[in-house]
């Protein structure tokens, strides 16, 4: 049996809720109103007709992101026009309207039953261990992902800026994806092939084939048979062997270099590149028939400078992954507002970088502080006097404003990066982080011990 929330809100009365509420039960869907915002899981919005307080009502428990919401309309003729795309924007994952009660109350169940389970993988230590971040935009990311892994075998293509991570979500994609007797991820770098030896890299070649071909030898596409090959950069990737690598893909066969035989192969695809595209196809440089075919599903990963919310959090992963002659306890205040103040070109693979330099030149137990940081690096940090609230912090505000965030919930998301960075300042400790923070230490426990609540309710099976 599902445990989800509702919320109701209809101009008429409540007899038409009720009966979709019935209907539901009996699909194996258990729900529980709610009156308030503080509520884990995603979960329902039944309303007759949108109205900007039911728009409202669904960015405040949406919580900028973090509970999917389905808008469950009492009659179709609610959602009519541009009224389903008005409740997307404001945050909605879903909008359905409800007919027969039956078919009706299984496409609901099957929504949320799938929902529920993304998100149950999504806070597995599979996932929370190697993509570090609790962002709306990092997790709207790696919950298509997730889906996209478990539940599909669709290709993948995963676009991003240089830095952002795209290999660790392909390898994710990869480790998460069902299928039965799955094989190895072969991962092929399409920068770095040689244009002679691009045949052999994907095809193999047989001996002889070429100079120096002394053995027969199994190309990439070979090794990725019943499992998946990952070709990163592949807008990099010639015309001729663009064209080389679509024939495969469409018939599943394939010939090494010098050879006669057809061989057969089946895989799955997941390409990376930090191009764009959609305009290398315009230009010319990228076959369309490719394209269309490797962007099955399309996972975009936002920069690091759309994420401030992680960095704290990025910091403190990459504090406990550094090895033993580096280690520091935490980070001192000024130098992580200096962290989180810079800006990186290479998003999280430079903060990656930055950070390790640090600790090569610190030493002690105590917390990274100001003289760790490189000298050709204190160039371009801020001015003490530099008020807190600078340019990158209204840009946070902007983005989410511009998202639809509440107020409430933009203090709410700035109050818990708050308490990570006091806390990982303070090396765990609570009564430090709260004299910094200016609230008492029950107060502080009592807010860590609700998120953690929060988190648990997420993790927890939805079946009895």
């Amino acid at each position: 049996m599902m445990r989800v929330w509702y919320h109701s809100v209809l101009a008429s009365d409540d007899r038409a809720s009720d009966a979709i509420l019935r209907s539901l039960l009996e699909a194996g869907v258990q729900t529980t109103a709610i009156d308030s915002q503080d509520v884990a899981g995603p979960g329902l919005i039944i309303f007759d007709r949108v109205t900007a307080h039911v728009c409202d009502s669904v960015r405040a428990v949406t919580a900028g992101g973090d509970r999917r919401v389905l808008a469950l309309s009492t009659s179709g003729a609610a959602l009519a026009g541009d009224q389903s795309w008005r409740l997307l924007q404001a945050g909605a994952s879903d909008a359905l309207s409800w007919s027969d009660p039956v078919p009706s109350a299984r496409v609901v169940a099957a929504r949320l039953e799938r929902w529920i389970e993304v998100d149950r993988i999504l806070l597995s230590p599979a996932v929370q261990d190697q993509l570090v971040g609790h962002s709306p935009c990092w997790i709207a990311t790696l919950r298509q992902a997730v889906e996209v892994a478990c539940f599909t075998d669709a290709p993948v293509l995963i676009t991003g800026e240089s830095g952002t991570g795209k290999e660790l979500v392909a390898r994710l994609i990869h480790s998460l994806d069902r299928r039965p007797a799955k094989r190895q991820l072969v991962v092929l770098d399409c920068s770095t092939i040689v244009a002679q030896l691009s045949g052999s890299e994907f095809f193999g070649h047989e001996r002889g084939a070429f100079t120096g071909a002394v053995a027969p030898r199994d190309g990439a596409f070979a090794l990725a048979d019943g499992g998946t090959l990952f070709l990163d950069e592949v807008g990099e990737l010639s015309l001729e062997m663009q064209m080389q690598l679509l024939r495969v893909v469409q018939e599943h066969t394939y010939k090494r270099v010098g050879g006669n035989n057809w061989k057969s192969t089946r895989f799955r695809l997941i390409c990376a590149t930090n191009r764009d595209l959609d305009a290398e196809v315009e230009a010319g440089r990228f076959r369309a028939d490719l394209y269309f075919r490797i962007a099955g599903v399309r996972c975009h990963l936002p920069p690091l400078r759309d994420r401030g919310p992680d960095i704290p959090e990025l910091i403190e992963h990459f504090l406990r992954a550094a090895p033993g002659g580096c280690a520091a306890a935490g980070v001192d205040e000024p130098v992580m507002r200096w962290l989180i103040n810079r800006q990186y070109r290479g998003n999280i693979r430079e903060l990656r970088l930055v950070l390790t330099r640090m600790l090569y030149r610190h030493t002690g137990p105590g917390p990274v502080s100001v003289g760790d940081v490189p000298e050709e690096e204190r160039q371009a940090a801020p001015d003490v006097s530099t008020a807190w609230d600078d340019a990158g912090f209204v840009s946070a505000i902007s983005r989410a404003v511009s998202a639809g965030v509440r107020l409430k919930e933009i203090g709410h998301a700035a109050e818990d990066v708050a308490e990570r960075i006091a806390l990982l300042q303070a090396n765990g400790n609570i009564h430090q982080a709260a004299a910094q923070l200016g609230v008492t230490d029950r107060a502080l426990q009592l807010r860590r011990a609700a998120r953690r609540d929060r988190l648990v309710a997420l993790r927890s099976a939805p079946a009895d």
